[in-house]
């Protein structure tokens, strides 16, 4: 029962850390959704941090689940994100939308990568 209460605590905080952005950078229908975007990046970044911080200090399951699981997954949006490369298509904005779904993919990864790298380089 404490695990669900860690993830329902963690992803509440990065539902509204995610809202916040989209606040923040309010676009206009037919740019790419850089709130979004951003919330994605970072929450990627951060969860490469955390497999190192778990592969370095191994700390406890309900931790992992209440930044892993519960903050990032909330922090995250693939729906939000789908939705947004969909209303690009609805506007006739193909090449944004590819822009925007090749792009959101691709840095997700590297930013994954590269939140693990400097994770293991901060933590040895």
């Amino acid at each position: 029962m404490m695990g669900f209460l860690m993830v329902f605590i963690g992803g509440g905080l990065g539902s509204i850390c995610r809202y916040g952005l989209s606040l923040y950078f309010n676009t206009t229908p037919g740019e790419i959704p850089i709130g979004t975007l951003t919330a994605n990046v970072l929450s990627s970044i951060l969860l490469g941090f955390l497999i190192a911080y778990s592969i370095k200090t191994e700390p406890s399951n309900m931790v992992k689940l209440l930044l892993m699981v519960g903050f990032c997954g909330g922090f995250s949006t693939f729906s939000t994100f789908s939705k947004e490369a969909y209303d690009l298509l609805q506007l006739g904005q193909q090449t944004m939308a590819l822009c925007y779904v090749l792009g959101s993919c691709l840095l997700g990864i590297l930013s994954v990568y590269g939140g693990y790298k400097s994770g293991m380089a901060f933590l040895s």
